[in-house]
């Protein structure tokens, strides 16, 4: 992931004055994962009024996601457990929304569809996630598994989740996640099969 999108300028902004402060980037991090989690409880109940509510959390989540490595940086407190708290954070919250709006259109259109669906894509990003971070390790971080474009990383669609859950777009969401995501899930697990092979074959 880039330090330099657009979305990183005002989480570097909002953080300076906590630089120095008693808040640290891993507080930042475990209220990302507070409110993410509650984003997705709010959604699955899948009331307009929950849905509103999930959106809305679901924002802040995501600017605190930016947020927390800004404030590390900027405070000179990256650290190793740090990072792993962030991947774990959005390991955890990230595929969990898909499986909401699974439960939250169970009584849509896509009828008994939805959930299987919202199981369908929380598996396949999980699976997207995983498989990325298995990648860039194998081959030492000197490739990024997803790469952006335009000042964009592939992640700040993120912060489109919550208006789309706002303007009724979940169904359509849904579908291109579980079609999407399972795509790129299994490319990236091909890539990174290939990339143990590259390894395997240099170290013999």
């Amino acid at each position: 992931m880039s330090r330099t999108t657009w979305t990183h300028y005002p989480a570097r902004w909002a953080m300076r004055p906590l630089v120095g402060t008693g808040i640290t980037a891993n507080h930042i991090t475990w209220m990302r994962i507070v409110t993410g989690l509650a984003s997705c409880a709010a959604l699955a109940v899948g009331t307009p009024a929950a849905i509103w509510w999930a959106g809305g959390l679901w924002l802040f989540s995501a600017f605190l996601d930016r947020a927390d490595g800004e404030l590390a940086r900027l405070s000179g407190t990256c650290s190793e457990a740090g990072q792993r708290l962030d991947f774990y954070s959005d390991a955890l919250v990230n595929p969990l929304f898909f499986l909401a709006a699974g439960f939250a259109l169970r009584h849509s259109w896509l009828g008994e569809w939805a959930i299987p669906l919202g199981i369908l894509s929380c598996v396949s990003l999980s699976g997207c996630i995983w498989a990325a971070e298995l990648l860039e390790r194998r081959m030492g971080g000197t490739v990024r598994a997803y790469n952006g474009r335009w000042g964009f990383d592939p992640d700040d669609a993120l912060y489109l989740l919550g208006p789309l859950a706002w303007l009724g777009w979940l169904a359509p969401l849904l579908i291109g996640a579980s079609l999407g995501a399972t795509v790129v899930m299994v490319l990236t697990f091909l890539r990174l099969y290939q990339a143990s092979r590259q390894v395997v074959r240099v170290g013999s």
